[in-house]
């Protein structure tokens, strides 16, 4: 990954802070990002602090225009972009009978807009320096799964998954590969909330998941590093990393007859 230019959405806490941090260790350039500018800049700060390359550039990935300046920005500062990984991502805990539509409209505009806004124009600046690219969006397990009180978020990441799909087939003639990664449960903020709101513990994530534990940022970070680097024959696919949550249809301590 040394000296190619890495976008990363929503990159000033949790897992798109992970992420930056790792490619900056393994010396891509990064640029992160956050609707508050100085929050998207202190990362960029520890970064270089750690003797790595990063400019932090404000932008709301809902707005069309702001995703263009994200990229314009990082070719700007660099002189092209080579991975763009769509991160960013927000939810709200209701009932979907009780949902409020601006809730629901926030989720879907940042989810899926914002992601849609972000496959385009990372992939419009891949086609115009004709040298390939990565495509990354972090998407999510419950993208393939119900759960309730989450009808924003599970209806985003699942048009996630295959938006991954129509990106990686109308790119593939400019050797641009589109992939999504669909964690499981992995302590971050949105996952404290959620918890917190649907009133679910630790122990029952746990229960549930076959390895019997929460995934890591640094786990979440591997997977990510491995479709960044592109010396795979994979496009178009939602790769999980879930525990085995999803490969297991009643959960590791169910009592079935």
């Amino acid at each position: 990954m040394d000296e190619r230019t890495v976008v990363v959405t929503g990159s000033s806490k949790g897992i798109g802070k992970a992420l930056a941090k790792r490619f900056a260790a393994e010396g891509t350039t990064v640029v992160t990002n956050s609707r508050d500018g100085s929050r998207a800049e202190r990362v960029a700060e520890e970064i270089r602090a750690d003797g790595g390359r990063a400019v932090g550039i404000e932008a709301d990935i809902s707005d069309r225009d702001a995703v263009e300046r994200l990229i314009e920005g990082a070719v700007d500062a660099f002189g092209s972009l080579d991975v763009m990984v769509n991160n960013a991502g927000t939810t709200v805990i209701d009932p979907a009978l009780e949902m409020d539509p601006a809730d629901w409209r926030r989720v879907i505009e940042v989810n899926l807009t914002g992601v849609f806004f972000g496959m385009q124009a990372a992939g419009q600046q891949f086609v115009e320096q004709g040298t390939g690219g990565q495509i990354i969006t972090i998407s999510s397990m419950i993208g393939e799964r119900g759960f309730a009180q989450r009808a924003p978020y599970c209806a985003s990441k699942a048009a996630v998954n295959n938006l991954t799909r129509v990106f990686a087939t109308e790119l593939a003639e400019h050797d641009v590969h589109v992939n999504a990664l669909a964690p499981g449960f992995v302590r971050t903020e949105i996952t404290d909330q959620t918890q917190e709101a649907a009133g679910y513990t630790d122990a029952d994530v746990c229960d549930r998941t076959p390895l019997d534990r929460f995934g890591t940022m640094e786990e979440i970070a591997n997977c990510v590093s491995f479709l960044a680097a592109g010396d795979h024959y994979m496009t178009g696919e939602v790769i999980r990393a879930d525990g085995g949550w999803l490969a297991d249809a009643w959960g590791p301590d169910a009592e079935v007859d």
